[in-house]
């Protein structure tokens, strides 16, 4: 039973993605032999207040609520967040999404660090997003830097019960961060492999033999990426590599869509 931890619905504002819907996702899913998606709303990312962007997500995803798990945005630097927070746990969310660099929050901001903490007690994960595109693609509007492990590091610190899932992070701040942290540090950190290369630089395939297979969770970062991505970097991984399956992020949410 295999889960996308990294996908959206929703436009984007800095070019057109077509058909950024979630019946475009299910076929995707269909398409790629995929059960199940987590899915955030896109242009939250972007909002002073993610909080409508929620109210949409929830809507959208109600049709397919067997096959797409919402993860809503939380800003924890905004009036109320603990109330948001409360109240998108009570609708089912698997996770929570963050945005630290499109909100202009430092490593060290104290409200990131309560945010991670209060996923950790809720018993969510707390997703965050290294990047939308390359920096050699983004438009000159789109002054949000990667995410740092200067970030990483301090929200994993935060508390021993905060989890994160980094998504579309790549080879080199997955090793920076990874032997930055202590063994018990690292086991709460999992890496989605939307944005790790396959042949022939073979990142993907390094990091499973230095770093460990129950580390990465699959994603595609859909619709931004071509969904097809992570699955052919999975088939062309080494002989001796494909028979250690990555992790699944459905083990890391609570309720029912772990137990599924």
């Amino acid at each position: 039973m295999t889960t996308d931890a990294n996908t959206f619905i929703g436009g984007y504002p800095f070019r057109h993605v077509p058909h950024p819907d979630p019946e475009a996702l299910v076929h995707v899913l269909d398409r790629e032999e995929i059960h199940r998606a987590w899915v955030g709303h896109l242009p939250s990312a972007f909002y002073r207040d993610p909080g409508e962007g929620n109210a949409v997500l929830f809507a959208s995803l109600a049709p397919w609520r067997d096959r797409l798990f919402a993860v809503p945005s939380v800003r924890p630097d905004w009036p109320r967040w603990e109330h948001t927070l409360r109240s998108v746990v009570g609708r089912g969310a698997v996770a929570i999404r963050a945005y630290p660099a499109q909100w202009g929050l430092a490593p060290n901001h104290a409200a990131l660090a309560e945010l991670a903490n209060a996923c950790g007690e809720a018993g969510l994960p707390l997703v965050l997003t290294t990047r939308f595109e390359d920096t050699r693609q983004r438009h000159w509007m789109d002054g949000a830097a990667d995410l740092s492990g200067a970030t990483v590091r301090a929200l994993v610190r935060a508390g021993t019960r905060a989890r994160l899932v980094v998504t579309a992070a790549g080879r080199a701040l997955i090793e920076e961060v990874h032997w930055g942290l202590t063994p018990e540090e690292r086991a709460r950190v999992w890496w989605d492999i939307s944005w790790l290369w396959g042949p022939p630089e073979d990142d993907f395939a390094h990091l499973l033999r230095t770093i460990g297979a129950r580390h990465f969770v699959y994603g595609s970062g859909w619709p931004l990426r071509l969904a097809q991505t992570p699955r052919a970097n999975l088939e062309l991984l080494p002989d001796e590599l494909r028979s250690t399956p990555i992790g699944d992020v459905s083990s890391l949410a609570g309720g029912d869509v772990a137990r599924t």
